[in-house]
C-alpha cells in the first residue's frame, strides 16, 4: 500500500473515532440529562398532588428542606447527613467551645437503625445518669426515635441548662428498655487531663479531639517532660474521635518522620497526612475500648504501625471514614463520607476495629465511668502501669 493511502486510512479512522466517541458521549448525555428530567418530573407531579388532595396547605421550604434531607439519607450511610442552618450552628459548636445537653457522641447503628451511643463525655450529664457506651436511645421524652430522624433526636436531647429530659434505652443484658432521667447541662470541652501517676509515669487522658486539643496536649506533654517522667500513658478509652487535624497534630509528637493517616478517595486518589522527625523517647502505652472510635483510632494505628508503643485494653470500634462538611451557602450544610482512611501500613480498620497488643477486659460494674474508676482497680491502666514498666 502506498503511503498516501495509509495517510488516507488513517485519517479516515481518526474521523470514525471522533464520530463514535460523539455519538456515544451524546447518548449518555442525552440519558442522563432525561434521567434528571424525568425525576424532576416525578417530584413535580407527587408536589401538584398534594397541593390538590393534602389536608392542609404546603409549607414550600419544608418540602424543600425535606428534599434536601431525604437526598442524603438515601445514601443509607450513618455518617453522612443534612444540617438546616440550626443543626450546623450546633455542630460547629460542638467542635469549638460549650453547649447545653446531655453531652453523648451518637451514631447510626445500620444494621438495626437505632441511635446508639458511641460515648458519653466526660462528667457529662449523660455518663452521671449512668449512660453507657452501646446504648441504643429508642425513646426521647416518650416519642419514638430512629436513625432516619437522628437530627431530629439530637435537639430533643439538647436544651436549657438544668432542665429534665427522659431517655429510653435499650442495654444487651437488660430482658426490657430501661427510662433514664438525664438533667441537662453546660457541656464544657476540655479535652485533656494529665498527671504523674505510679513510680514517675506521665498519664493523659483525652477525651475527644477538638479544636483546642492539640495545643492542650502539647501544653501536657511539656508539663509532664518537666517533671521528669519515664514512662507515658495516653488514655483513649470511650474517645468517639472529632477532629482530623488535631489527632494528626498530636501523633506528630510521639510518631517519627513519615505518614500518620492517609486518605483515598472513591477516584482511588490518595492524601497522605505527615508527621515530622520529633518523636517520643520513653516506653509509652495507649489504652483503648470498644467506645474507641474514628481519630483515635488514627492515633492508635501511627503509634502501633511505627511500633512507638503498645495498645492495652479491648478492641475499639471501627470507624475509618472521612467525613467532609460541605456548607450550601445559606447557612445549611452536608456532611458527607468522602473517603477512607488508612494507618500508615495500609490498614483499614472501618467496620473492624483495632485489636490491642494486650487484652484487659474492664469488669461490667466499673464500665460506667472511666473516670470514677479508682487507680488500684482500674485492671487496664494497671497492666499499662506494668507494660511502660517493662519497657524500660
Amino acid at each position: 500500500m502506498s503511503k498516501r493511502k495509509m495517510f488516507f486510512v488513517a485519517v479516515i479512522l481518526v474521523m470514525c473515532t471522533a464520530i463514535v466517541t460523539f455519538v456515544v458521549t451524546s447518548i449518555m448525555f442525552f440519558s442522563t440529562d432525561k434521567l434528571i428530567f424525568t425525576q424532576y418530573m416525578k417530584m413535580n407531579q407527587v408536589k401538584k398532588i398534594l397541593d390538590k388532595y393534602y389536608i392542609t396547605p404546603l409549607d414550600d421550604e419544608n418540602i424543600l428542606e425535606g428534599g434536601v434531607r431525604g437526598i442524603v439519607a438515601s445514601l443509607n450511610d450513618p455518617y453522612s447527613r443534612y444540617m438546616d442552618k440550626d443543626e450546623f450552628a450546633e455542630m460547629s459548636e460542638e467542635t469549638s467551645s460549650s453547649y447545653a445537653g446531655i453531652g453523648v457522641v451518637v451514631t447510626v447503628d445500620p444494621k438495626d437503625n437505632l441511635i446508639t451511643v458511641i460515648s458519653p463525655f466526660e462528667d457529662s450529664p449523660g455518663e452521671k445518669a449512668g449512660i453507657l457506651p452501646g446504648d441504643k436511645i429508642i425513646k426521647v421524652d416518650g416519642q419514638e426515635v430512629w436513625g432516619d430522624t437522628l437530627n431530629e433526636a439530637v435537639k430533643m436531647l439538647k436544651g436549657p441548662p438544668k432542665t429534665e429530659v427522659m431517655v429510653t434505652i435499650m442495654r444487651a443484658g437488660l430482658l426490657e428498655p430501661k427510662e433514664v432521667e438525664i438533667i441537662r447541662d453546660t457541656i464544657t470541652l476540655i479535652t485533656v487531663k494529665h498527671e504523674v501517676i505510679d513510680d514517675n509515669i506521665g498519664y493523659i487522658r483525652i477525651t475527644r479531639f477538638s479544636e483546642t486539643t492539640s495545643e492542650e496536649f502539647d501544653e501536657a506533654l511539656d508539663a509532664l517532660y518537666a517533671q521528669n517522667i519515664n514512662g507515658l500513658i495516653i488514655d483513649l478509652r470511650n474517645n468517639p474521635g472529632g477532629l482530623l487535624d488535631e489527632v494528626v497534630e498530636v501523633a506528630d509528637r510521639l510518631v517519627p518522620e513519615g505518614t500518620v493517616v492517609y486518605m483515598e478517595d472513591r477516584a482511588k486518589h490518595r492524601k497522605d497526612l505527615y508527621s515530622d522527625a520529633e518523636e517520643i523517647e520513653i516506653p509509652l502505652a495507649i489504652l483503648v475500648n470498644e467506645a474507641s472510635a474514628s481519630a483515635s483510632e488514627v492515633l492508635s494505628g501511627a503509634v502501633r504501625d511505627y511500633e512507638k508503643g503498645l495498645l492495652v485494653g479491648t478492641k475499639t470500634f471501627g470507624k475509618g471514614v472521612v467525613q467532609t462538611v460541605i456548607p450550601l451557602g445559606d447557612g445549611s450544610a452536608i456532611s458527607i463520607t468522602t473517603s477512607k482512611y488508612y494507618s500508615p501500613n495500609g490498614i483499614s480498620i472501618h467496620g473492624i476495629g483495632i485489636e490491642p497488643d494486650v487484652l484487659v477486659e474492664l469488669p461490667t460494674e466499673l464500665r460506667m465511668s472511666i473516670t470514677k474508676i479508682e487507680e488500684d482497680d482500674d485492671v487496664q491502666l494497671q497492666k499499662a502501669i506494668e507494660v511502660v514498666k517493662t519497657e524500660r
